[in-house]
């Protein structure tokens, strides 16, 4: 693959190690030929580095194993899944998952990454259903176009939220920015 086709979340190879891309940045100063600016972590050690690669420089991707498994439960800074096939069970470091670990609820399915065996990451459905555990409370004749407020779900997320959102209310985040979407139907 190209450097210009890097995306956020492509897996490749840089100095032998497998690294997750967080950005990556496609730059054409004036007086320069293009590159792509690249933000990533080494998912064997959690070290993240920035660097730049020519827009037509080889880039090898890493040859990473995906599969399916659903969550079951969290225990002392580990998270538990379960292999959909097999029916093994995945324990995956809190480190690891990161921010991921606000989105997780019981029975949800995700993807596990995989290079030599050894998870190195988990894919996150697009948007989950959370809870508003804490907010501030509603203000009479507010809009979704008024400022946001700040709010804490229920698996610990802070997240700006419209002034409408009351606690108790299940609301859509989206998993990529962690962001509010919509209110939940029902």
């Amino acid at each position: 693959m190209k450097a210009k086709d890097m995306r956020k979340g492509t897996i490749i190879l840089y100095k032998g190690a497998p690294h997750k891309v967080l950005t990556a940045e496609h730059r054409t100063p004036g007086n320069l030929r293009a590159f792509v600016q690249v933000v990533m972590r080494n998912v064997l050690n959690g070290v993240q580095s920035e660097t730049r690669f020519s827009t037509t420089e080889d880039i090898s991707e890493a040859d990473v194993y995906t599969f399916n498994a659903t969550f079951t439960y969290a225990d002392g800074g580990m998270y538990f899944f379960m292999h959909t096939t097999n029916f093994e069970e995945i324990k995956i470091s809190e480190e690891l998952l990161g921010d991921g670990k606000y989105y997780l609820q019981d029975g949800m399915e995700v993807q596990i990454l995989t290079y030599n065996n050894e998870p190195v990451g988990v894919t996150l459905p697009k948007s989950v259903v959370l809870t508003i555990a804490d907010t501030e409370p509603e203000l009479r004749g507010a809009t979704a176009s008024n400022s946001p407020k700040p709010a804490t779900t229920d698996t610990g997320l802070t997240l700006n939220v419209p002034p409408f959102i009351k606690i108790g209310e299940k609301i859509v985040v989206d998993t990529t920015e962690g962001r509010y979407v919509s209110r939940a139907d029902g």
